[in-house]
This record gives C-alpha cells, structure tokens and sequence, in this order.
C-alpha cells in the first residue's frame, strides 16, 4: 500500500489552486484535484481531477473521501470587473462550501484542513487610508470586513477554530493578499492588479500607443505576494503547529501608479496614466507578517520585481497570440480597459 500523502485541493480549476496541484505533486503527494471547472491554459498534474459542486454535501464527501490533507480553495469570489457583485449569492455559495467541505473532511476523517481566507476580512475602516499601519492577524475582529465575501471568509476562520477545538480536526488558516504570477487570469475582470496592468502596458506597446487607463487616482496601496511563494506559504503552513490565522504577503507596500511605472520599465516602453474616474474601493491594505516568520522562520522570498518580469512576459505572450488570433479574424484584440474584452 502507497505511503503517499493523499491530499485534496479543492478549487483546483483556479490560478491558486493548479499551481498548488503542481507543487504538491513536486513534494512526493498523491493529489486529487476538485472544482467546478478545468483549469485554464493548460491542464491540471493532479493524479485525479473530478469536477464536483462543493455547494452539495454528497459532493463534499464524495471530494474528500480517502483523503488525508485537504486544501480548501474553492470559493466564490464575485469579480470586481463582472459588474455589480451579488453580495447575497457570493454569502449564500460561500457559507454552503465552506460548511460542507468542513463537515465532511470530518466525516471521511481527513487530518489536516487548510483554508484559505483573504485579507478581504479587515475592517473596511481600516482602508480608508493609503498609507495605513500594516494590520496584524488580531484587527480582523474589530469587525466590518470587506461587503459578503469578507464576512464568509472571518466566519469560516472561525468555524474552522471550533472545528478544531471541538473534534480534533488540525485547521490552519492562511490570509491571502493580492496573488499573481504567469497561468493567472489577465483580462476579464478577475485578474490581479499587477496582471491587470501587464495586459494594459502590453497591448499599448503592441498598438504602439503610449497611455493605458487606470481606474482612480493610482494611488491606492497594495501588498501582494507572487504566486511561488504563496503555494510555498501554504505548504509550509500546512506541515506547522499553528492553527491561528496567518498573513502571507510581502513586506512591501506598493501604489498602482508605482506598479505601472515598474511594469513599464520591464517592458521597456515609457506610458501616460490616463486616470478614469470610479467609485472608491479600499485605499491601501498592508498586511503585518511578523507572526508568520516566528510560526515558519520563513517569508515571500520572491521579489516584487521578479514577479512582475515573469508576469509581464508570460501575460505579453498571451496578448500576442490572441493578436494573431484576432489579425485572422477569429478572436477580439484586447483592448486597455478591464471590459473591453
């Protein structure tokens, strides 16, 4: 009988959760991939891919059955470019996964359960500000998070603790940030902010323009963390004795009007900032990663701008096949705003 550890990922047809399949399968585990899709762009190493609706609690126990370690991704996130969100559904599908994928790693008996919340569960108060101190796990329970999928992801935290404290059931919990890196979503509405900006700065430079639009002023902050070191985060995680909530991100705090310039520069091309006039969303968020290097004795290792270079190049290449697509007549040339795809 294999000695493999058999893990589960479950929204593993997403960015974060095909890379996650890839590295697990790289440490030696037996993987089982779930979600209600395949993977985009290209397809999933997990040894055992099933497309189930995590919504359904026969689904859940199909999912986790003969599974030890279950990394629990799946979720509705809404899509801040895919029109107004429907706070009411993105709750509704969340509390449902959530509370099913739980109940049956209980069931089947599953050791070790990592769920992947979001910064999304600081209060919103917090993020008025661009410049705002970095928030440690503790001001998440000052209340407010971020519209409904902030509310699921504090709740869930929560119930993974009692799950914990009530059946032995090992939980940890890890605070996602902004993630990005190459096989991520680029157009669409979907995508990170620096993949965002690295469609927008490589189809002006295919167009041989010179301006790309931002949304807002370009001064709001981000903390983000390349796609490398949050799978690694989540391994290392996973293998802790920590069943607190944990921030991943880099130590860095970057405005999108900076994230531009940077990306330009990997680029090699010199664009104006054309800002378009929106509604204000969060102004700056700066995650505290002080307990996650005690806990690990480790950090993102990857830099902000060797991020973006392999962002840039794989997401350039991708604006220029759907170019030749689009010079054959076959597809639609991406344009620089989010919704004009």
């Amino acid at each position: 009988m294999s000695t493999k550890v058999r893990s589960l990922v479950t929204g593993a047809g997403g960015f974060i959760g095909r890379h996650l399949v890839s590295f697990l399968r790289a440490q030696g585990h037996w993987v089982r991939g779930v979600d209600l899709k395949h993977p985009e762009f290209c397809g999933s190493d997990a040894n055992e891919y099933e497309l189930l609706d995590l919504r359904r609690s026969e689904d859940c126990l199909r999912a986790t059955a003969e599974i030890d370690e279950m990394y629990a991704l799946a979720a509705d996130v809404g899509g801040t470019g895919c029109g107004t969100p429907d706070h009411a559904q993105i709750f509704h599908n969340n509390r449902l996964i959530n509370l099913h994928c739980i109940e049956a790693a209980r069931k089947n008996r599953v050791t070790r359960y990592l769920y992947a919340s979001s910064t999304c569960v600081y209060p919103e108060l917090c993020e008025n500000i661009t410049n705002n101190v970095p928030l440690d796990e503790e001001d998440a329970y000052q209340g407010t998070p971020q519209d409904a999928y902030g509310w699921a992801n504090l709740i869930t935290e929560r119930l993974c603790i009692h799950y914990r404290q009530a059946y032995g059931l090992e939980t940890r919990i890890l605070r996602l940030p902004d993630v990005f890196g190459p096989l991520g979503p680029w157009f669409g509405g979907r995508e990170s902010a620096p993949a965002e900006l690295c469609r927008k700065i490589a189809a002006a430079h295919l167009e041989g323009l010179n301006v790309i639009e931002i949304s807002g002023d370009g001064t709001p902050t981000v903390s983000l963390c390349y796609i490398d070191d949050c799978v690694t985060g989540m391994y290392k995680v996973m293998r802790s004795d920590c069943f607190e909530p944990l921030n991943l991100s880099q130590d860095r705090m970057v405005s999108i009007n900076k994230l531009a310039d940077m990306i330009a520069k990997i680029a090699g091309v010199r664009v104006n900032k054309k800002h378009v006039p929106v509604s204000q969303g969060v102004r700056g968020r700066h995650s505290d990663n002080t307990r996650l290097k005690a806990v690990l004795r480790w950090a993102p290792e990857t830099s902000l701008e060797e991020g973006l270079r392999h962002t840039y190049l794989w997401v350039e290449k991708q604006v220029r096949e759907l170019a030749l697509e689009y010079s054959f007549g076959i597809a639609t040339f991406p344009l620089r705003s989010n919704r004009e795809f």
